[in-house]
């Protein structure tokens, strides 16, 4: 690789990375796995992370999986699927009371089970918002190592659950409907062009998973307003697959396997008992609300948009719904972080305060 010109030599990872995660994807389709394209692709990528081998998702090739993942959640929203929207508070309150039990709980369990420091035991129990999280952290608050390494965990680990929970769990998943006309080139064309513009202005508004949610709206809106109604072409919704599965394997990269075990355990007990709070609230709710259990879990589930979004197309779920409350969900954790950290501060301030007093004493 040292006799390729630049150019080409950090091209090379990237083309291994999206070949692995075909590869994974192709593997998990013969063995007839649900969403087996995501799936099989973030296992194979994470893995070889792992591995040590060059794994790399540039920021524009992630920016086209966000573009196509928003497109493909839009292109899904059947024009009926807004009719539940009057059963979605019980949902959203659902959701609320959801987070203070995950972040107090996960956070008081890595810190008293781990001994981890408050700040990086609560900055890890955030489900969700890595973006925010990790800013937090590189100012002073936590360890930023062993924060991704358990966030990374819990979103891998529930691109990977998911599928296989529906596959052995009492959770009702659908067939995506069979398309009886697919977008051609240039209504596809057209599509992206208005999904990319609305997404960069909700990327400079700083609206949470801009790019996603952007493209999604205006795919949404476009369908409603009966611009299109044909499907995206199959072989682009598996392509759409593969860059999210290469993406959020991809996380893995610059991880050493001696971190990576360092902080395994405490990611995956936190995840566990996250999945835990998650189905117990979705059960609940699934008691009053007329909506499929998956699909309400998929909508409370603490995973990252493009990951969840990507899931509920494929296993045929409404991504209105599921796209509502991921976009509440990290407005609420933009609100409840920052007050978090400011006590977490005030604590250690208080407690430095406590063991510095006896030493002024005469």
């Amino acid at each position: 690789m040292s006799a390729l010109p630049p150019q080409l030599r950090s091209v090379v990872p990237v083309v291994f990375t999206l070949l692995v995660s075909a590869a994974g994807g192709g593997v998990a389709t013969l063995l007839g796995l649900p969403a087996s394209w995501l799936m099989g692709g973030a296992l194979a990528v994470a893995l070889g992370s792992m591995a040590g081998l060059p794994m790399r998702m540039p920021d524009r090739l992630r920016d086209l999986a966000f573009l196509l993942v928003g497109m493909s959640m839009g292109a899904s929203v059947a024009p009926d699927s807004l009719k539940l929207i009057s059963s979605w508070p019980l949902s959203i309150a659902a959701l609320a009371v959801e987070l203070v039990l995950i972040v107090a709980a996960t956070g008081w369990m890595l810190a008293r089970l781990f001994r981890l420091d408050t700040g990086t035991a609560y900055l890890s129990s955030f489900p969700g918002h890595l973006s925010f999280v990790m800013g937090i952290a590189s100012a002073g608050v936590g360890n930023p190592r062993q924060i991704v390494i358990i966030q990374v965990i819990r979103i891998l680990m529930l691109t990977i659950c998911v599928p296989i929970g529906a596959m052995f769990l009492p959770i009702a998943h659908f067939t995506p409907k069979v398309a009886s006309s697919f977008l051609d080139i240039w209504q596809l064309l057209a599509l992206a062009a208005g999904c990319a513009v609305v997404g960069l202005v909700f990327v400079r508004l700083r609206m949470p998973a801009g790019f996603v949610l952007g493209s999604m709206a205006a795919a949404t809106v476009g369908k409603l307003a009966g611009f299109y109604s044909a499907a995206m072409p199959l072989p682009l919704v598996t392509i759409t697959f593969i860059l999210t599965g290469a993406l959020i394997g991809s996380r893995f990269a610059g991880i050493t396997r001696r971190e990576f075990f360092a902080a395994a355990k405490g990611g995956v007990i936190a995840t566990a008992m996250t999945v835990g709070i998650v189905s117990a609230m979705a059960g609940l709710v699934s008691l009053v609300v007329d909506m499929p259990y998956g699909q309400i879990w998929l909508g409370l589930a603490p995973g990252a948009l493009e990951g969840m979004g990507a899931l509920g197309v494929a296993l045929g779920y409404d991504t209105a719904f599921i796209a509502a409350h991921h976009v509440l969900r990290l407005l609420m954790l933009t609100l409840a972080i920052p007050t978090v950290v400011l006590l977490i501060r005030r604590r250690e301030s208080a407690t430095m305060a406590g063991q510095t007093e006896p030493q002024r004493r005469p």
